[in-house]
């Protein structure tokens, strides 16, 4: 579980977690420029070099991977006077999160891990701590020391913060407890009225009770207003003090369309866990959505962060949640499963074999919860099989 409070330090400590930050970003940087140093060095012709330049690195040097770069980070700290302020933890979580962007590319077979730049890093982490850092209205962290924090909810009883990460957005400072406790919730199990959603542009949610949530738009709105912010900066001096006024303008303006979109999100996840005990959801290919012609308004409506919201809203109901193939699912009828093709500027479902009529969506929703069904029952009759055996 993880609970965000905004922390307020003094001028010594702001500088001090800047400072960090730098830090922590030199020392990503370098370790990828060693990593791709050493992968580069492997991908020259055995019998040739480039016309360019080569990179010459002995065969039997080994890969630089976390833990010979965690290694030379602690020599490195002997001598280099500006890591020796910074916590030894912090330094090892920016070796940690350019270890995890690797694992991550190895898996997807994409997105190669790129330089960050002077303000692009953001954050650092305390992974452990010995007792609580929260005391009173004070969060106490090593080496930073006690900052004032707004506890706009108080931690639960049983859970212990194992975490705290520092972040630093447009809006200020936030400390991000990680928390755990001991005790094992169980997965929801099926239950109650089912309901079947459909995500939209035109319409972000259609329900398969024919429901139809509007798509608010938010950045979209805020479009003309970021273009006029960002028209002015490209006529300021880059490094000025009016650019940077300007520039963190348009960091609040994207930092508050984030914050109405992800607002927005929570209020439709528990508007749809009031109405049903099981939802099921299509499973889309966000990664291919967002690179067609609409790609804009799929990010602008953030199909992936409204459905992991949505799950999480429906552990803590105990809703039932499960995700169904969408394949086609507004291709078919609902009520006599008769092929009705359409394309996308087609919004009226009107089948020729059972003469029915609906919203494009609501068809698509009726079908989401009729494979979702099938499914939970192809489950309970698994599930009957194996207590019998």
């Amino acid at each position: 579980m993880t609970y965000t409070y905004r922390i307020h330090p003094d001028i010594d400590q702001e500088a001090k977690m800047l400072d960090w930050l730098e830090q922590c970003r030199r020392v990503y940087n370098y370790a990828l420029r060693q990593r791709k140093d050493w992968i580069n060095s492997r991908k020259c012709r055995v019998d040739a070099c480039s016309l360019r330049q080569e990179y010459i690195i002995s065969a039997e040097e080994p890969y630089p991977d976390y833990y010979k770069q965690q290694n030379a980070l602690t020599v490195a700290k002997k001598s280099i006077r500006e890591f020796q302020a910074v916590h030894s933890q912090v330094l090892q979580d920016a070796l940690k999160r350019l270890d995890r962007a690797f694992k991550i590319r190895q898996q997807r077979q994409f997105g190669f891990p790129r330089f960050k730049k002077v303000g692009r890093y953001r954050s650092f982490v305390f992974p452990q701590f010995k007792s609580n850092p929260i005391i009173g209205w004070q969060i106490k962290l090593p080496k930073i020391g006690k900052m004032p924090i707004v506890l706009h909810r108080a931690i639960p009883k049983g859970f212990v913060i194992k975490q705290v990460r520092v972040l630093m957005k447009a809006s200020g400072w936030y400390a991000q407890l990680i928390l755990h406790s001991d005790i094992s919730i169980p997965d929801p199990m099926p239950h109650g009225h089912p309901l079947g959603i459909d995500w939209g542009i035109s319409s972000f949610v259609a329900t398969s009770q024919g429901e139809l949530i509007d798509n608010p738009r938010f950045y979209i709105q805020s479009q003309s207003k970021l273009k006029w912010l960002q028209r002015r900066l490209s006529k300021k001096q880059k490094g000025s003090k009016s650019y940077q006024a300007l520039t963190h303008k348009i960091s609040l303006l994207h930092e508050k369309i984030g914050n109405q979109r992800k607002d927005f999100h929570y209020k439709v996840s528990h508007h749809l866990c009031r109405q049903a005990g099981m939802i099921f959801a299509e499973d889309l290919n966000i990664l291919g959505l967002s690179k067609g012609m609409l790609a804009k308004h799929v990010l602008d409506s953030a199909p992936g962060q409204f459905l992991n919201i949505l799950d999480w809203v429906c552990r803590k109901t105990g809703t039932y949640y499960q995700k169904v193939d969408a394949k086609g699912s507004s291709q078919l009828c609902p009520e006599c499963g008769a092929d009705v093709p359409k394309d996308l500027s087609v919004r009226i479902h009107s089948c020729p074999e059972c003469h029915i009529v609906m919203p494009r969506d609501v068809a698509s929703g009726k079908i989401i919860v009729n494979r979702g069904m099938a499914a939970v029952e192809g489950l309970a009759v698994k599930l009957g099989v194996e207590e019998e055996s």
